[in-house]
């Protein structure tokens, strides 16, 4: 209830954002959207890309006429395929763990209007076959409390508590809103993986079965 939107996704690009958010500690309604001139690339998507781009270069860069000569040399193809392949998936199902700093200095930060305030910052990323939004919400530590400073890491998901320092100022997390949607050809994507990598493997599995019965026939 606190974290409302309506997320467009293209391809890579999240083309439209359009965010409502009810704070807590006094039930403002805040609004707030992309700008009109905007998109935001989702990187996991464009490596996942990237990755099946390669593999497929790895099966078509050789004449149509070609011929294996060995076992070998279809199962070191197949490797390079697989490798690939595991790349491109696990894009999908391991978001990148970020520090809080690197999410306030992230340019998403600059994407919207009106301008998200200083105790606001959003993430958006792939996991698994959900776009999930992160709404983080901050208050500043006043020097007397700094004493027990001490900064998050890179995470995720970073919880309430979590302590954070950026342009000699220092904030603590004190809410967190996740919200997540399920992107059908996502879901389609990592099964055509999951289907790829055992096809594969069964290639592999039958060139090594053929390769031990020419390696060990009596004559």
């Amino acid at each position: 209830d606190q974290v409302k939107g309506v997320l467009t996704l293209q391809g890579d690009a999240l083309c439209q954002a359009d965010v409502n958010l009810k704070m807590p500690r006094n039930n403002q309604l805040l609004h707030f959207a992309f700008r009109e001139d905007k998109q935001w690339k989702l990187q996991q998507i464009q490596d996942a890309r990237n990755h099946v781009n390669q593999a497929i270069y790895l099966l078509m860069n050789r004449d149509v006429n070609y011929q294996f000569k060995t076992g070998s040399e279809v199962l070191k193809l197949m490797d390079a395929v697989m490798l690939q392949l595991s790349r491109a998936r696990n894009r999908l199902t391991t978001p990148a763990t970020l520090t809080l700093p690197e999410i306030a200095s992230s340019g998403l930060t600059k994407m919207f209007t009106p301008a998200l305030p200083p105790d606001i910052l959003v993430n958006f990323y792939i996991n698994l076959n959900k776009l999930c939004l992160t709404v983080y919400q901050l208050h500043v530590l006043q020097p007397s409390t700094t004493k027990n400073f001490k900064p998050a890491g890179g995470s995720i998901l970073h919880n309430p508590g979590a302590m954070f320092e950026i342009g000699n100022q220092r904030y603590e997390v004190s809410h967190v809103h996740k919200v997540e949607c399920v992107v059908p050809w996502l879901n389609d994507a990592l099964v055509f993986f999951t289907v790829s990598l055992q096809l594969c493997q069964q290639l592999k599995d039958k060139i090594s079965v053929f390769s031990s019965y020419w390696n060990y026939r009596p004559y």
